[in-house]
């Protein structure tokens, strides 16, 4: 891993280089290499969660002065979910940087949507120790937030309430979700949602909390009656 190249490509000033190192490395690569003695980067990805939640929330207080509290709550929510993150990652280009072990690699995990949300995730985290907030802050402004409007954000997100929308056009029907699996440790577990309507029709959504899970669920169901 180039470390010169990552701040030269990111435009950062990174002070303690294994700090940047341990953000872009997986458990995975860790439990491969034990000899190096690496630390992953799961500890900086619960650290950026709660920096990119105030980031976002003083940018969208200070954007959208005429917004009431419940829909900068909403869209800050789908600013910070994992299906933004990922996008967000992608933006940045972070897959070129991760230290992944081979069995990871080789199921894809490189451009796997959860993995890569943690990744950025853990990088804000990284960012905020060895800079501060003021740098998160400004790294955001600069390569975030331009991406960022509450037409792009607060509509398409919620998926449950579009299918809720679209069946209740039909009297009688109803919509069930269900998690039918829960695996993992738990500081990574994987929940898996079953959305029945009118018991039969069905889908399946997979994610890391339960919430998450059933809003998959729901966008299959919306892509799937779109087809019909």
């Amino acid at each position: 891993m180039n470390m010169e190249q990552i701040k030269k490509e990111l435009s950062i000033q990174f002070d303690d280089d294994a700090l940047l190192t341990q953000a872009f490395t997986h458990s995975s690569y860790v439990n491969e290499h034990q000899q190096k003695r690496l630390t992953d980067n799961e500890r900086l990805e619960f650290l950026g969660d709660a920096v990119l939640e105030l980031a976002v929330s003083d940018f969208l207080f200070k954007k959208y002065t005429n917004m009431k509290e419940g829909e900068m709550t909403k869209l800050r929510a789908n600013i910070v979910c994992e299906e933004s993150l990922y996008y967000f990652a992608n933006i940045l280009k972070l897959h070129k940087y991760i230290l992944l072990g081979k069995g990871e690699e080789r199921t894809g995990g490189r451009h796997r949507q959860a993995l890569l949300a943690d990744v950025f995730e853990a990088f804000l985290g990284a960012l905020y120790l060895d800079q501060g907030m003021a740098s998160c802050q400004q790294f955001l402004e600069k390569h975030i937030f331009p991406h960022i409007t509450a037409d792009a954000f607060s509509h398409g997100m919620d998926y449950k309430t579009q299918l809720q929308e679209v069946v209740q056009k039909e009297k009688g029907s109803k919509i069930e979700y269900c998690i039918v699996e829960e695996k993992g440790p738990s500081h990574a577990k994987e929940f898996k949602a079953q959305l029945l309507v009118n018991g039969k029709n069905k889908t399946i959504g997979i994610g890391r909390t339960k919430k998450e899970a059933e809003q998959k669920a729901a966008k299959s169901m919306l892509e799937r009656l779109k087809q019909k």
